[in-house]
């Protein structure tokens, strides 16, 4: 599984966050709006929490399409 910052913890796709690369902090992101349910982030091993952002995908709490699935 991918750890950077511009990984998504769920499936590993890039998870489209602007600060995730920034070096300053950014003022607009689609995840500063985004609502996550709580299942969904308690269904991240805790070693994988508050370390990036999940993509749109994970973070409504859809599957991972079969394109997203880690290799391996």
């Amino acid at each position: 599984m991918n750890t950077s910052a511009s990984a998504c913890p769920r499936c590993g796709q890039p998870n489209q966050c602007a600060q995730a690369d920034a070096s300053a902090p950014v003022e607009a992101c689609w995840c500063f709006q985004a609502c996550i349910e709580r299942s969904v982030l308690d269904s991240l091993p805790a070693a994988q929490r508050n370390r990036a952002c999940l993509c749109p995908r994970c973070a409504q709490g859809l599957p991972p399409t079969a394109a997203d699935a880690p290799a391996g």
